[in-house]
């Protein structure tokens, strides 16, 4: 049976509300699981006593502070963030931590960045080691969302992965992101599926919901799931209508 998580930055979102309101309409609407981004900015204990309200449980929360882990300068403050964010984690009891690896710092070769996210990654994976939370680094889109992003290659990513060679440390694989690049899922993931560490969807153009538009979603979820990959999928999309039934018929329109 596959997991769906809610992203409550975008989905069951309305104009005044709180964070534990949209835990609440999630859980209303069948769902088990919500992530978010920032944790610094929200109230925590509330989000806690919704989350015990309704038994639903968090997937994966941002890794702050959200700097780039592309330059060598930032290093400790992202370390020392990284505890205090595993900390929260463990607390929540999400799974996973997601970080972004920065933009392409002008004057700095391609070489010097990608050692420096290396190396900062290997100094996270001994911060995560023993807390059962894991850091998926996410590769993104630079033809929409995130233009002068560093890493916008999953393959490159999984590169990187296998240089930092500690389990703790995965990447994040939104299909979005991927179709958006021309990339092909069977052909960027092939052999190396035990390293994505958790999955986002949402459809294209627009990045609206699944089944809204021309991505095969279905067949590369589909491709994934049947490859062994058993972990959650991140409804990450910014929906067209509000409430529970266009939720439903996006999961639907993925399979199920």
């Amino acid at each position: 049976m596959r997991h769906y998580s809610a992203c409550i930055e975008w989905l069951f979102a309305e104009e005044g509300d709180s964070f534990p309101d949209r835990i609440r309409r999630a859980h209303a609407s069948g769902l088990t699981a919500i992530e978010f981004w920032r944790w610094t900015d929200k109230d925590l204990d509330a989000i806690e006593t919704a989350l015990k309200e309704t038994g639903l449980v968090v997937t994966s929360l941002v890794a702050e502070p959200m700097i780039a882990l592309t330059d060598a300068a930032n290093r400790q403050a992202w370390l020392t963030g990284l505890a205090e964010s595993v900390a929260m984690a463990k607390r929540l009891g999400a799974p996973a931590l997601i970080a972004q690896a920065g933009d392409d710092l002008p004057g700095v070769t391609r070489e010097e960045q990608r050692r420096a996210l290396t190396e900062t990654l290997k100094a996270g994976a001994g911060i995560l080691a023993g807390s059962g939370v894991r850091l998926g680094v996410e590769p993104l889109n630079i033809r929409i969302d995130h233009i002068g992003y560093f890493l916008d290659s999953t393959v490159e990513g999984l590169d990187i992965i296998d240089d930092v060679a500690r389990p703790e440390i995965g990447i994040v694989y939104d299909i979005y992101h991927s179709a958006v690049m021309e990339e092909r899922t069977e052909e960027v993931l092939e052999g190396r599926l035990d390293r994505v560490i958790h999955v986002h969807v949402a459809d294209h153009p627009g990045r609206n919901d699944p089944g809204s538009g021309g991505i095969d979603l279905a067949h590369r979820l589909g491709w994934i799931f049947a490859n062994g990959y058993n972990g959650s999928v991140g409804l990450e999309y910014r929906p067209t209508k509000p409430g529970a039934d266009p939720v439903r018929a996006a999961i639907a329109s993925l399979g199920g």
